[in-house]
């Protein structure tokens, strides 16, 4: 079976529309479009109840109702409980949050590892711990190929080691990490994982149950919603952090590390992405008893097929040119 690409593009509407039906898109990287089920529901809290949610009357009720859809749709989406994530404005705060939350746990030469390969939202928020007497390690692609090497990690990490900050996907040659491996050096002297899931998420429906990391961020404007960032926690390492946010929302999950407050419609709005998912599994498999996790899966196996067949036409032509040299994997 493959991926059927007109019934794909028809859930967009900006594949149709005048003013972009004409263009071809390059830009995922930096976000993508968004399908017909997230802008409508956008535009649905906008106008039909955009109004403090959570409250006694209708309209109030509707939109916290909404937002509740969401949380429990990404949470299933990704194989974890809704009170491990965090949604907020985007993965870059999330992990600066994140790292001022667990900055109550490190001393004076502790040591965090991070690589040279991640997004800046992954090590700058790391790096500015060095002010406190944090050492940060860096773990460093090769130069040959761009692709970081466990053995190197075996080097950097010791009993000082207290957080080993990774990519699941590089951002240099988009090799997927072997994440289970970094993350068994880790727990073995007692660090955290740290994992970066933004250039990962548009390919591969993760598994929290068994992805083996404690910390696992992404961004769903570039898996197709609006643009918040999603933040999961193990409830084990959650418990090392300290709220961040206002005193009154200590003891809520959604909200001790949202100093900025959930951002009502944006959120609301991402139901829109499962709903995606799930039309796209029903138009190729039909019916299915099969759960939100397992049914996205399944749909993301065709959508990588279909990745690789064009990633392997432009590789091909590539590795027969003399004068470009290929960094990462060449198929």
């Amino acid at each position: 079976m493959e991926l059927d690409l007109d019934f794909v593009r028809a859930q967009f509407p900006a594949f149709s529309a005048e003013e972009t039906r004409d263009w071809a898109f390059f830009e995922n990287a930096g976000g993508s479009y968004v399908p017909a089920t997230v802008s409508d529901r956008l535009a649905r809290f906008f106008v039909d109840h955009k109004v403090q949610p959570y409250g006694a009357f209708a309209l109030s009720k509707q939109a916290g109702e909404e937002m509740d859809e969401s949380y429990a749709a990404i949470a299933s989406l990704i194989n974890a409980a809704e009170d491990e994530i965090t949604i907020g404005p985007s993965t870059t705060l999330n992990f600066y949050i994140l790292a001022q939350s667990l900055r109550h746990l490190f001393r004076a030469g502790d040591e965090i590892v991070v690589t040279n390969q991640d997004h800046e939202a992954n090590i700058g928020c790391w790096r500015r711990l060095s002010e406190h007497g944090i050492v940060i390690r860096e773990w460093r692609v090769g130069k040959a190929d761009g692709e970081l090497d466990l053995n190197d990690l075996e080097e950097l990490i010791s009993d000082k080691t207290r957080i080993v900050c990774c990519t699941l996907c590089s951002n240099l040659v988009g090799t997927h990490n072997d994440m289970a491996a970094i993350a068994e050096m880790a727990h073995r002297v007692g660090a955290l994982v740290v994992a970066d899931g933004v250039s990962y998420a548009p390919h591969v429906i993760p598994d929290m149950k068994s992805l083996g990391v404690d910390f696992y961020a992404y961004s769903t404007y570039k898996t197709f919603g609006t643009h918040q960032g999603v933040l999961w926690g193990s409830r084990k390492s959650l418990k090392k952090t300290e709220g961040q946010g206002h005193f009154f929302n200590e003891e809520k999950s959604r909200y001790r590390l949202n100093p900025t407050g959930p951002q009502h419609a944006q959120i609301a709005a991402l139901a829109g992405i499962t709903e995606y998912f799930d039309d796209l599994h029903k138009h190729h498999f039909g019916q299915s008893d099969l759960g939100l996790h397992e049914r996205a899966r399944q749909t993301f196996e065709l959508v990588g097929d279909h990745e690789a067949k064009l990633a392997n036409l432009l590789l091909d032509y590539l590795k027969d040119r003399e004068d470009i040299r290929i960094l990462g994997q060449d198929h």
